[in-house]
């Protein structure tokens, strides 16, 4: 997931490493580019919340994208082979990032043996898959009893309300919480937790300076094909990944349903 862009964005001054990075096409979120930074701090959220239970692990991420997460785990896991569709995103991976063991393969068909790593982690893909209960099968086949899979995905119900038809075009199915559950324990897991993404105090600051929406703001733009003003690529370049908040659905916060992404944790049977 990624702000939907209609070309390769210009790098500007205040663009971090940018010239190392994969192009921006809207598919799959970079690091190093100011104006991708707000999905990319989301995105972010989650490996760096989720690290530890990677740690000493056996770990495959199923669909590594610009690889930063896969390389973030290599330095607490015991080994992160990661596994991704586009030669592109391999061959990028496969020379930035040394620690993670690059793979090109078909996630409906992991290039691994069975039971051989102790946890998949799986964020911001299912959502792209067409078939999205082969893919957890094959999660399924490849982790060993007890395994974990680590899996976040859009909030259907907020990501794209009213309609059976993703707003992203590089979407195919995008799922609710209830859906998602249904998807894991039907494929052969129990849930340990469901959790939330949501907007922490400061971006709830920015929502309201930004006429209720500081996604808006940006998607509009980047529809529209319009320049950025200053005070909005500031804002936005300036959030960090504790400008979200991941909270579980327990009861004792808001409700699921009003996430902006989920992140399931989910136990092999």
């Amino acid at each position: 997931m990624s702000a939907f862009v209609t070309g390769d964005p210009v790098a500007e001054p205040g663009d971090r490493d940018s010239a190392a990075a994969l192009p921006l096409t809207g598919e799959r979120t970079v690091p190093g580019l100011d104006v991708e930074n707000y999905w990319f701090r989301r995105h972010e959220v989650a490996y760096l919340r989720l690290a530890d239970r990677c740690a000493g692990r056996q770990v495959l991420e199923a669909g590594f994208g610009e690889g930063y997460g896969a390389d973030l785990l290599a330095g607490v896991a015991t080994t992160v082979i990661g596994v991704d569709y586009d030669e592109s995103a391999v061959a990028h991976a496969r020379a930035r990032y040394p620690r993670v063991q690059v793979r090109q393969g078909n996630l409906a068909a992991l290039p691994l043996p069975d039971a051989s790593v102790d946890a998949v982690v799986n964020f911001q893909v299912i959502e792209h898959l067409w078939d999205q209960s082969q893919f957890v099968a094959e999660c399924a086949r490849v982790l060993r009893p007890g395994g974990l899979l680590l899996m976040s995905t859009p909030n259907r119900i907020t990501f794209t309300p009213d309609s059976d038809t993703p707003v992203n075009p590089f979407h195919t199915r995008e799922l609710s919480a209830a859906e998602l559950t249904e998807l894991l324990t039907d494929g052969g897991f129990e849930i340990e937790s469901m959790n939330g993404v949501y907007h922490g105090a400061r971006l709830r600051e920015l929502d309201a300076k930004w006429d209720g929406s500081i996604i808006d703001a940006q998607i509009r733009r980047a529809l529209a094909d319009e320049p950025w003003p200053d005070e909005l690529l500031a804002d936005v370049a300036a959030l960090t990944a504790d400008d979200f908040d991941l909270l579980p659905d327990d009861g004792t916060g808001p409700d699921i349903d009003t996430s902006l992404d989920l992140l399931a944790i989910a136990v092999r049977r």
